[in-house]
């Protein structure tokens, strides 16, 4: 199996990464420890959870962690539609993060059918 840092899936994400970052400096210092904490930690969990995954020998666990970043994808997008919600940021700013999130997605679903179909261990 590739190495997890030659992957696309994960360049992507940790690019989304660096994006939510730069979003989140914006948001207000009361969100601190609420929005922008859970934003950031969905954020990064998403290419922690494909390193960890490639880094597993058994197919069961590779997909597991596959699963488990693409969910905080999709919790990502949940907590970056209460930011536009709440007008913490323009439907701008909720859009251009939202193409590299879907981007990432449609990786990462792709690298999971991959592996689905894969002869691993």
């Amino acid at each position: 199996m590739a190495k997890y840092k030659d992957l696309d899936t994960w360049k992507v994400s940790m690019q989304l990464v660096q994006d939510v970052y730069l979003l989140t400096k914006k948001f207000p210092k009361e969100e601190l420890y609420a929005l922008t904490s859970q934003i950031k930690r969905a954020a990064v969990s998403v290419p922690a959870n494909i390193a960890e995954g490639v880094g597993r020998q058994y197919k069961k666990d590779t997909l597991q962690f596959l699963h488990i970043a693409r969910g905080s994808l999709y919790e990502l997008e949940t907590l970056l539609n209460i930011a536009v919600m709440v007008k913490i940021i323009s439907e701008g700013e909720f859009n251009s993060t939202i193409l590299s999130l879907e981007k990432s997605l449609q990786l990462l679903n792709g690298f999971i059918n991959y592996n689905q179909k894969a002869d691993l261990k």
